[in-house]
């Protein structure tokens, strides 16, 4: 069956900004139309944030309890069900993904579930799932919001080995023997760290001199030395050159590092080497719109594309993929298109945790930036053990450090790699956003014991 429908606005992809964008036209009186493929609440809910991070607080609860000792509490052996924390992980994407489903039905937006694509400027065609049939929809105004999915990578073999990635790895079921890790960025640590805490041995393969390479270099070399100290196998400046899988299920990586061969053999191969946009499926060379030499499509900064009345949201732009960017790309479209208001993209501050433990809280300009951009600056770093409340929890690795600007002390950046770095990092982002020189927190009274308090010896250090 095949049906034409006009629509006021039609948002493609039901994620984290598509979702209050579509209610929020619908609740301005737009008739409003969402369409998605697989599951409401995007890569957030149901794929990224929510489920990795549900799974990292079950293998910090393994690691507090192999520790134990160490605060005097001494426990039986340790063992994990991997079904029951798929089982807790699932519950509460279940339940994220209710929400925002119930969402949409409250704002009456009309859901369409299957595949888009365009069939002209401002007509989508929606191949509905389960057989249901063809639907075209147009609108004057439409919205991309279609997210990125794990990247394959190019490597001789691998087709014939099974691997997996950053959602598949979530749904094993046992405990890998040992896991090999293809990339050393955020998506790669945050696993490698969980499984070794499970109980896996843990091997990293990394292209680069430093693991995160957008990091300052201490930065990435403390990362490396505290995900050393938990028992992991970094290989730095190693490039894959093939892959195999024996007749006993083995995966065999050769490795070429330091000038010689070596071969890696683990039980399980997960591929986190980036991310590639969902937009090959959207045919938008029939709407006119332009993407990048990557697959993103290309906007200003109110978030328009080169065709008027076509927006493109989230992680389907490029530039920062973090679901907190997405959902300033919705207010920043509400703000223009509902409240006949002037916001933009430009000038933004992107903060974003990494969750190994301790956390990587990030905000403005990292040390090589600020360089970069020729600014007079001042640095101030201290090692957490210098921090009255980590020692008295006892979790003492890493480091703050911040950037300051020497002039108008104003702080530029910060990267906090410590015990709760990204709460500690937040508010350092306030400070930025109000304008607050640095002083006022090396002077403010902070309650003790906390790790806010750190702030007055960090900035002391000026």
């Amino acid at each position: 069956m095949s049906q034409n429908l006009s629509y006021d606005a039609i948002v493609i992809g039901a994620g984290q900004v598509g979702v209050p964008l579509a209610t929020s036209l619908a609740q301005a009186g737009r008739k409003t139309a969402i369409v998605e493929r697989v599951h409401v609440g995007g890569t957030c809910i149901n794929e990224g944030c929510t489920p990795t991070k549900t799974m990292v607080a079950s293998a910090r609860a393994a690691y507090l309890a192999r520790r134990g000792a160490d605060y005097g509490v001494h426990s039986g052996a340790i063992s994990i069900d991997m079904r029951k924390v798929r089982e807790r992980k699932r519950a509460i994407v279940e339940s994220f993904r209710g929400g925002s489903q119930r969402r949409i039905e409250n704002a009456k937006v009309d859901l369409f579930m299957g595949e888009a694509h365009f069939v002209g400027p401002k007509v989508v065609e929606v191949n509905l799932n389960a057989g249901g049939g063809i639907c075209q929809l147009s609108a004057p105004l439409l919205f991309i919001n279609v997210g990125d999915r794990p990247a394959r990578m190019s490597l001789a073999g691998i087709e014939q080995v099974a691997t997996l990635d950053s959602t598949s790895i979530m749904e094993l079921d046992v405990v890998p023997e040992h896991l090999l890790v293809l990339g050393g960025g955020y998506v790669g640590l945050e696993f490698a760290q969980m499984f070794r805490r499970f109980g896996s041995k843990v091997s990293i393969v990394h292209h680069g001199a430093h693991l995160l390479s957008r990091e300052d270099e201490d930065v990435a070399d403390e990362v490396a030395k505290i995900l050393r100290e938990d028992g992991i196998e970094i290989l730095l400046e190693a490039q894959p050159v093939r892959v195999e899988q024996n007749a006993g299920g083995s995966i065999c990586l050769f490795v070429r590092s330091d000038g010689t061969e070596k071969v890696l053999e683990g039980s399980h191969l997960l591929v986190a080497v980036g991310r590639t946009p969902n937009t090959d499926s959207l045919n938008l060379s029939a709407a006119g719109v332009q993407l990048d030499k990557h697959g993103y499509v290309q906007v200003n900064e109110r978030l328009e594309t080169n065709v008027p009345g076509i927006y493109a949201l989230g992680d389907a732009k490029g530039g920062p993929a973090f679901t907190h960017i997405s959902y300033d790309d919705f207010r920043i479209i509400r703000t223009n298109l509902l409240e006949s208001g002037n916001a933009s993209i430009a000038g933004r501050l992107v903060p974003y945790t990494v969750y190994i433990d301790p956390q990587l809280g990030r905000v403005g300009l990292s040390e090589k930036e600020a360089k970069a951009q020729g600014r007079h600056i001042k640095l101030a770093k201290m090692p957490m053990s210098y921090v009255a409340r980590a020692l008295e929890v006892d979790e003492t690795r890493g480091f703050m450090k911040v950037i300051v600007d020497a002039q108008t002390s104003q702080i530029l950046g910060c990267a906090i790699l410590g015990i709760e770095g990204g709460e500690i990092m937040g508010i350092l982002e306030v400070a930025m956003l109000g304008k607050v020189p640095y002083t006022v927190l090396r002077d403010a009274v902070f309650a003790h014991p906390s790790l806010a308090e750190s702030l007055n010896n960090l900035f002391a250090m000026l």
